[in-house]
């Protein structure tokens, strides 16, 4: 695995946690940029690239460098990606969860290299998968997750829209290091997720279930490290 931002080093990606588990991304995000105001997103993300959409659950951004994101992510990053998913593995078809997506197995490290916990992640790379985010999963498993992936580094809020649970929101750095975690709880009744947003800055977003990161110890300057994400 190589750290993000380190690919001369290695083919591996390391991503070092720096600040916590910030933004929760799982259940749909929305990411919008919008000069000045800052990135709402839902546990998805709303990528406000070349469809302009806005808002799905999933990361929801708005404000200059930061994406609006909620349970599943709408992306609006200005990242120039096509809508069309990452390439998944021969299996990615069969993946009773997450069918189609391209995955990566991450796993949360200290500082000094001890592993904390792993999931197999489903990779939200470009602006439709951000802003479908995991609003449209109906549960996840503890070994399951979702890895958001930005072009940047940039200031991101992740919403809640549409979750049907909660979900830990895990915010990183480019080089994995893990800058800010939220644990956010499935809306309540009657509510849809819209107001429940949760702020972060990175460049990665990774979304597990609720008090994932509490139970293995999880905190702000733990590393992700996972392959790199081309």
């Amino acid at each position: 695995m190589e750290r993000p931002g380190s690919d001369s080093r290695s083919r591996r990606r390391y991503l070092r946690v720096i600040a916590g588990l910030g933004g929760v991304s799982l259940a749909g995000c929305l990411n919008r940029e919008e000069s000045g105001d800052p990135t709402d997103v839902d546990a998805g993300e709303v990528d406000a690239e070349s469809d302009g959409d806005t808002g799905i659950e999933g990361e929801n951004a708005t404000g200059s460098e930061e994406e609006e994101t909620g349970a599943g992510a709408d992306d609006v990053d200005g990242d120039d990606e096509s809508d069309a998913g990452s390439d998944g593995s021969a299996d990615a078809e069969s993946d009773p969860i997450h069918p189609g997506y391209e995955t990566r197995e991450v796993v949360v490290e200290t500082p000094d290299g001890d592993a904390l916990g792993s999931v197999t992640a489903a990779v939200a790379d470009t602006g439709k998968l951000r802003r479908l985010g995991l609003s449209d999963t109906e549960s996840l498993p503890e070994d399951r997750g979702m890895l958001f992936v930005h072009a940047s580094v940039q200031d991101l809020t992740y919403v809640m829209r549409e979750m049907d649970f909660g979900i830990d929101i895990v915010f990183a750095d480019a080089d994995g290091v893990i800058t800010e975690i939220h644990h956010a709880p499935e809306p309540g009744p009657g509510e849809d997720g819209e107001d429940q947003g949760y702020e972060g800055r990175g460049k990665y977003v990774l979304e597990v279930i609720y008090r994932w990161t509490e139970e293995r110890g999880v905190s702000t300057g733990d590393v992700l490290v996972f392959d790199p994400v081309e």
